[in-house]
C-alpha cells in the first residue's frame, strides 16, 4: 500500500495511507491532485514567479462541501495548510511546501441580483469575473486595479481600488460571508449573526477561516466612466507631483487619481522615442458625471506639458484591465509599501531620486490616492484600521531575469527605508512580501489585541497560519 507524506503543522511529517486519499476522492466533486498528476502544476503556480513551492497535495474544490472535507483532513491529522483563491498575493501564503494546498480557483461563480443590487461572489473570482457580470447591469463595487487579482484574497486584506473614495473599501461593501471555519463548519457572518467573526474578516486576512461566498453590495456606475492615463516627461517629476498633492487635495470624492512612476512602457500613444525613458504618469478614473468628471479634472490637466493624455469615455470593465499587461503572470515580483497622510517635500525629493535608479524596465512606484469615503469609518469598525491614510505607496519591483533579484530587492529596501520617515507606520497587509511577519502587529495597530483574542476563539491552534499570521492570544502569553 502506497503512502503518502504531508508536512504536519508541527513541522515533521504526516503519513497518510494512500486510501484515505483514495476515501476524500470519492466525496469530493472536485478532484485531489498528487505531485506530477494533472493539475497538480496548474494549482500550485500562481502570480509571483519567485513562490516556486510544492505541496504534498492539492484538493482542487468544486464547492463547500469540497472545502469543509479538505479542512477535516487537515485539522483529524494536523497538517500544514495554504488556501488558494486567485493566487496573486505578493506573500505567496497560497502555496506551501510540503503541506495540503486547497485550491479554491475552480470555484468562480458570480451572481448578481441587480434589483436588490447584491452580488454573491464565489472564492476563486478574479476582478475580471465580477466585472463582467457586474457591469452587465451597470453595477460595481471597490474591488483592484487588475482583472487578474482575486477578489476573495483581496477583500479578506480590505481592498481598494478606484472606486472607494465615493463608496468605501470593497470590506466597507461586504454584506455578509460564508465561513468554513477551523472546525470544518459551515457558519454565515453579517451584522445580526456571528458578528465579532464578520469584523474580523473585514481586513484580518485569511485568519479566521475559509471564505466559500463573499456577498457585496453593489452601486451604480458605468458601464462608461471617464478614465485614461495623463503621461509627462519626468523632467519636471517634482513639480508635477506637488502640483497633484494641490489638486487632489480638493478633488470631489467621484475622482481618483494615482501616480506612476516608472520607464515608458511601449503604449502605442506614447512617441517611440519615449519608450524605455522615465516618465509621470496619472491614472484617473472619475465614478460620477462625465461634465462634472471633466470640470474636476481641469487642474489637473492644466500641470506641465504633457506627452499624452488618453482621457476619455471608456467602459469601467475595460477600465480595470488597463494594467493587466504591465502585471501579467510569470515575472519575478517584491514589493515595499507604505501609508502617508501627506506628500510631503522630503518624500516626493526621494521618490524622484528612486525613480532615476530604476534596476529594470518594469519596476514602477507607485502612489495610490485613498480619502473620501475610506476615512469616513471608525478605526474600530472594522479589522481594517488604515482610515487615516490618504495615499498608499507600492515599491514594485519586477523582474525576468534571476539575476537582476538582488540589485531589486536591495533597491526597493532602500527607497522603503528612505520614505519610512515619513509613513505612518502603518501597511496595508495585501502588499507585505513574506519577509515582513515582524510588521503585521503594525498591520492591525490598535486592532490587534481584539483580532489576536478572535483567533483563539475562531482558530485556536492557528490551523490557517499561511497569511500574514495573526498568532492566537493564548499563544502568546509567557509560560507560568
Amino acid at each position: 500500500m502506497t503512502e503518502i507524506r504531508l508536512a504536519s503543522l508541527q513541522g515533521g511529517a504526516i503519513t497518510l495511507e494512500s486510501d484515505a486519499i483514495a476515501a476524500l476522492r470519492q466525496t469530493l466533486r472536485g478532484n485531489v491532485c498528487l505531485p506530477e498528476e494533472p493539475g497538480y502544476d496548474e494549482a500550485r503556480t500562481i502570480w509571483n514567479a519567485m513562490i516556486d513551492r510544492h505541496p504534498g497535495a492539492v484538493v482542487r474544490c468544486r464547492g463547500t462541501a469540497d472545502i469543509i472535507r479538505a479542512v477535516r483532513l487537515a485539522r483529524e491529522h494536523g497538517l500544514l495548510v495554504a488556501v488558494r483563491g486567485g493566487g496573486h498575493n505578493i506573500a505567496g501564503n497560497a502555496v506551501c511546501d510540503g503541506g495540503l494546498l486547497i485550491d479554491l480557483s475552480l470555484m468562480r461563480s458570480v451572481r448578481v441580483d441587480p434589483f436588490h443590487r447584491t452580488a454573491r461572489v464565489d472564492p476563486g473570482a478574479t476582478l475580471g469575473d465580477f466585472d463582467r457580470e457586474a457591469q452587465a447591469f451597470g453595477l460595481a463595487t471597490p474591488l483592484g486595479i487588475n482583472s487578474t487579482t482575486g477578489v476573495a484574497g483581496l477583500t479578506l486584506g480590505g481592498g481598494f481600488g478606484w472606486l472607494s473614495r465615493k463608496f468605501g473599501l470593497a470590506v466597507d461593501n461586504l454584506i455578509s460571508a460564508d465561513v468554513v471555519t477551523a472546525e470544518g463548519e459551515l457558519v454565515r457572518a453579517n451584522i445580526a449573526e456571528k458578528t465579532d467573526l464578520f469584523w474580523a474578516l473585514r481586513g484580518g486576512g485569511a485568519n479566521f477561516g475559509v471564505v466559500s461566498s463573499f456577498e457585496f453590495r453593489l452601486h451604480p456606475v458605468g458601464p462608461m466612466v471617464l478614465a485614461g492615463l495623463i503621461v509627462h516627461p519626468f523632467a519636471r517629476a517634482k513639480e508635477l507631483l506637488a502640483g497633484y498633492r494641490d489638486v487632489v487635495a480638493k478633488a470631489p470624492d467621484e475622482l481618483t487619481v494615482w501616480v506612476v512612476l516608472r520607464q515608458a512602457p511601449p503604449l502605442p500613444f506614447l512617441p517611440a522615442e519615449v519608450h524605455g525613458k522615465e516618465i509621470v504618469a496619472f491614472a484617473v478614473c472619475c465614478a460620477g458625471d462625465e461634465n462634472e468628471g471633466k470640470r474636476a479634472l481641469e487642474p489637473l490637466r492644466a500641470l506641465g506639458e504633457p506627452i499624452a493624455d488618453v482621457i476619455g469615455m471608456q467602459p469601467f470593465a475595460a477600465w480595470q484591465t488597463a494594467f493587466d499587461p504591465l502585471l501579467a503572470p510569470g515575472a519575478y515580483n517584491y514589493w515595499k509599501s507604505h501609508n502617508f497622510v501627506e506628500l510631503n517635500d522630503g518624500l516626493l525629493d526621494t521618490l524622484v531620486s528612486h525613480t532615476t535608479s530604476l534596476p529594470t524596465g518594469e519596476c514602477e512606484i507607485f502612489i495610490g490616492q485613498l480619502g473620501g469615503a475610506t476615512s469616513r469609518v471608525a478605526v474600530d469598525a472594522t479589522a481594517f484600521p488604515h482610515r487615516d491614510a490618504k495615499f498608499v505607496m507600492n515599491v514594485h519591483t519586477r523582474w525576468r531575469d534571476p539575476a537582476d533579484e538582488q540589485r531589486s530587492v536591495a533597491w526597493a529596501r532602500r527607497l522603503f527605508a528612505e520614505t519610512a520617515p515619513h509613513a505612518t507606520g502603518g501597511i496595508y497587509v495585501n502588499f507585505m512580501p513574506e519577509d515582513e511577519t515582524d510588521r503585521v502587529a503594525g498591520a492591525y495597530g490598535p486592532n490587534y489585541a481584539r483580532l489576536a483574542a478572535l483567533k483563539a476563539k475562531y482558530d485556536p491552534s492557528n490551523l490557517f497560519r499561511l497569511n500574514q499570521n495573526v498568532r492566537p492570544a493564548a499563544a502568546q502569553r509567557p509560560a507560568a
